[in-house]
């Protein structure tokens, strides 16, 4: 009995043995298997087993500048320097001050706001507002005398009205220093002027030209035939001119202010002197003569910072440079300097015409635009400069360089302003023209 259990006990540990030796190969095997499989995995594709890099933050920061840099090449164009916001409605009219520092703007909403631009790159600018009569809507606005005194044209349901605002300086040195200035009174007013007609360009200038007093002169342009010269002191009426084109487009005043030119319903623009008197007083304003040469009507026109050229613009594809100076008395024409093609084409080739030119103050650049788009010229060559295909997200109602050199940063930068339907004026630096 005792051999029998003997035998049996050794028989199962024998078994267990065997059985333990067994299932050690097999599962060592297998290990051997699974550790070989996993290497070729990662031999294959060692980037599948690595630790992943936070893609996710990476990728984000990305994106976020991507569409930064999209949202700035959509809004922004490099001469596109700042937005003077605060507008209600349409801007129809500009004007800067002789020193530059100041831009009035003439507003739909009923306002003309005059902003302080010591500094081109500000994140804000203080500007101060002016309310019209009631029932009054500004259509354009031209700097008098001063900074401080500014003429609006307004158009009411009788008619256009001409306005002259100007600040009453306080009295006495020491005790208003610190008072707030009152704002502008209206100086003198003008109702019903152009027998009704609206207002479409109101331009000034200072009268430096021979013995001329000095003064600023202001031009009225009414959507008729005629153009009223004032004074912008006193509000008087110096003369006026009538183009007989049917249909006024715009007027224009040389810089000196000795010529009055006018863009019409015609290919023909005329010019007119103003004369002035020994006092420095105006005379009297003769027609002086006739630029000829454009195949269809002129859709704008400026003159040239020394006074004696002509720059017109023409539904005909073409721009015009004209001598002026000439000695029209004695039957002397003006002469054509130079003809450019209009730079500018729609999506079929079609060449498009200029809505409004503007010549800066150092004669050597044009700034045209045509509809929403604001294009740079050579004025030496004709050669585009730069474009902006959509200066602003609505058709540009105006275009004016500052006369002066504005401050930006440590500098100084040449300033282009344009005002548009969408409520805003830009400012704009001058292109290079190497």
């Amino acid at each position: 009995m005792d051999q029998v259990l003997a035998l049996t006990v050794v028989s199962v540990l024998l078994g267990a043995v065997i059985a333990l030796a067994f299932f050690n190969s097999y599962f060592g095997k297998r290990r051997s298997e699974v550790q070989s499989i996993a290497k070729a995995e990662l031999q294959s594709d060692p980037k599948k087993h690595q630790r992943p890099p936070p893609l996710k933050k990476s990728h984000f920061k990305a994106h976020s500048h991507s569409a930064a840099d999209k949202d700035q090449n959509k809004r922004h164009h490099p001469l596109d320097l700042n937005t003077l916001k605060g507008h209600g409605d349409s801007v129809t009219g500009i004007s800067f001050s002789s020193d530059g520092r100041s831009l009035a703007t003439a507003c739909a909403d009923g306002v003309v706001r005059v902003f302080k631009l010591d500094n081109a790159s500000s994140k804000s600018f203080k500007f101060m507002r002016m309310n019209l009569p009631a029932g009054g809507h500004p259509t354009a606005v031209a700097f008098s005398d001063d900074v401080s005194s500014i003429v609006i044209a307004s158009q009411t349901l009788t008619g256009s009205s001409l306005y002259m605002y100007g600040e009453e300086k306080p009295k006495g040195s020491n005790e208003n220093k610190q008072a707030k200035l009152p704002l502008p009174e209206i100086k003198w007013e003008h109702r019903k002027v152009h027998e009704k007609r609206a207002i479409i360009t109101l331009v000034g200038t200072t009268a430096s030209y021979g013995s001329a007093d000095g003064s600023t002169i202001i031009a009225s342009c009414s959507e008729g035939t005629d153009i009223i010269i004032w004074h912008g002191r006193t509000g008087k009426i110096l003369g006026n001119v009538d183009t007989n084109q049917l249909k006024n487009t715009m007027a224009a005043i040389s810089p000196n202010g000795r010529f009055i030119a006018a863009a019409a319903f015609t290919a023909d623009v005329k010019v007119w002197e103003i004369v002035y008197s020994k006092d420095g007083s105006v005379k009297e304003v003769l027609k002086a003569m006739q630029l000829k040469g454009h195949k269809s009507a002129v859709t704008w026109l400026c003159f040239a910072p020394n006074s004696e050229q002509i720059i017109t613009a023409s539904k005909d594809g073409s721009i015009r440079i004209w001598n002026i100076n000439v000695r029209y008395h004695l039957d002397e024409d003006p002469k054509t300097l130079k003809v450019f093609p209009i730079p500018l084409h729609d999506s079929s080739g079609a060449t498009l015409h200029y809505d409004r030119l503007c010549i800066s103050p150092d004669g050597r650049i044009l700034a045209a635009t045509h509809g929403s788009t604001l294009q740079w010229l050579c004025v030496e060559t004709g050669k585009v400069l730069d474009t902006a295909d959509k200066a602003h997200e609505g058709d540009i109602t105006c275009i004016l360089w500052a006369p002066k050199t504005i401050p930006m940063g440590d500098g100084e930068v040449l300033l282009l302003a344009t005002a548009s339907v969408d409520k805003k004026v830009k400012l704009w630096a001058a292109p290079s023209t190497r």
